[in-house]
């Protein structure tokens, strides 16, 4: 029986082989495509997507491809008002399809939490350029234990367990508190819609001290995450 069946696998392998090989091109180039994409992008939001260090500019780097996405068509469409974004996203600019690219190349983009270990060969541009792409966000004040409980029971289903997000939800850990803050503010306030239809959320039903709690069990979890 194993013997009748060694053929026919041996096909399918092969098979694969092939089409991992004519896949690989198009990967590559579709990779090259987003990075030229983003080349303008890096000007606000630094060349492997890390923002800026006070928040100025948000973490994109291994944000969720489809939130990117979309964020850049609400961007487009005047949904979510930003002036600085308005010439990068205009359609003679950006069209869907090169949204989608650089999205999924920002998306595809890990950035390291921990100093790394260097080789006493590592001469000083290698040090440098490494540490370059270390994220590190500094912890929040705040109660973690309750800020805990609160996310797992009001946030984690749509930004997930571990705040890394999903689908059309974003990533939270690894964000710059100061720019999480901000968008905070701006929900509260109702200038961007929590979720781009009503701008009535869950942090409406929230307390000040609750929130800033999330935030101290957010960037707890930043080093949780880095573990796995």
């Amino acid at each position: 029986m194993i013997a009748k069946l060694l053929p026919s696998l041996r096909t399918s392998l092969l098979l694969a082989a092939g089409l991992g090989a004519l896949l690989s091109p198009l990967a590559g180039h579709a990779d090259e495509r987003g990075k030229e994409i983003y080349g303008p992008c890096a000007a606000c939001h630094g060349e492997f997507g890390q923002g800026g260090k006070k928040g100025e500019y948000p973490r994109i780097a291994g944000q969720q491809a489809k939130y990117m996405e979309s964020q850049l068509k609400a961007f487009q469409k005047r949904i979510r008002v930003n002036i600085p974004m308005v010439p990068y996203t205009e359609e003679r600019e950006l069209s869907h399809e090169d949204m989608k690219i650089v999205s999924e190349y920002v998306a595809g983009i890990e950035l390291p939490t921990a100093i790394p270990t260097f080789k006493d060969t590592d001469d000083a541009l290698t040090r440098l350029q490494a540490m370059e792409k270390v994220m590190i966000v500094p912890r929040e004040p705040g109660d973690v234990e309750a800020g805990k409980a609160i996310y797992q029971k009001q946030c984690a289903a749509c930004h997930g367990k571990t705040a890394k997000g999903r689908g059309m939800f974003p990533r939270l850990v690894g964000q710059y508190s100061q720019y999480l803050k901000r968008q905070v503010d701006l929900y509260l306030k109702g200038d961007r819609p929590h979720d781009e239809e009503t701008t009535q959320g869950v942090l409406n039903t929230l307390k000040p001290e609750e929130i800033q709690n999330i935030m101290a069990y957010v960037t707890a979890l930043q080093e949780e995450v880095n573990k796995q």
